[in-house]
């Protein structure tokens, strides 16, 4: 991972949990995080550790990766969902159509194919944060549906995302097919 990441106004400080098995792109992770600006204030190594985090520093967001021990992130990050709304975005090395639907329908905000570059990592956790801040909003005013695109990397294809509220108050998540050639929208 090169370059140099900014911090932006609008990041203000927020509080990540950054979950990730592998000690050395975990350490990268918070250092790139803190240079950022924003603050880390709880860095798990498998999935069980990041619900319990979760649940005891209630982080403004988390960063988590699919393959982990004990619990898979896409099963922590639903978990965590269960229990307080707050903007995922997955880490993985695996970006296949049936994990990403995984991921989406457990209820993720982004999603960032490994290795990732530097400069993929604060648009991707910005874009996530947007996207949660959209759909509580969505929920205040009682909007019943919300559009959203999941970029790749590098900003080139995604997937389209909707997601309902149904009558009965439950989320009706859908994603679409990858669109590979679409510009980041």
């Amino acid at each position: 991972m090169t370059g140099e990441l900014t911090t932006e106004a609008h990041v203000d400080r927020k509080r990540v949990l950054v979950a990730e098995d592998e000690t050395i792109i975990r350490l990268d992770l918070c250092g790139l995080l803190e240079h950022a600006g924003m603050e880390v204030c709880a860095a798990a190594r498998n999935g069980e550790e990041a619900v319990e985090l979760a649940r005891s520093t209630r982080p403004d967001l988390a960063l988590m990766d699919v393959r982990m021990p004990r619990l898979d992130g896409i099963e922590a990050a639903r978990r965590i969902l269960e229990e307080r709304p707050v903007p995922i975005v997955m880490l993985t090395a695996h970006g296949d159509e049936k994990l990403v639907a995984r991921a989406v329908g457990a209820g993720v905000f982004g999603y960032l194919v490994k290795p990732f570059r530097e400069e993929d990592l604060l648009p991707a956790i910005q874009t996530a944060l947007a996207r949660h801040s959209d759909l509580m909003s969505s929920r205040r005013v009682g909007n019943p549906r919300i559009d959203i695109f999941i970029p790749a990397a590098e900003g080139k294809g995604g997937w389209p995302l909707t997601v309902a509220r149904k009558q009965d108050g439950s989320a009706d998540v859908s994603l679409g097919k990858p669109q590979p050639g679409d510009e980041v929208r």
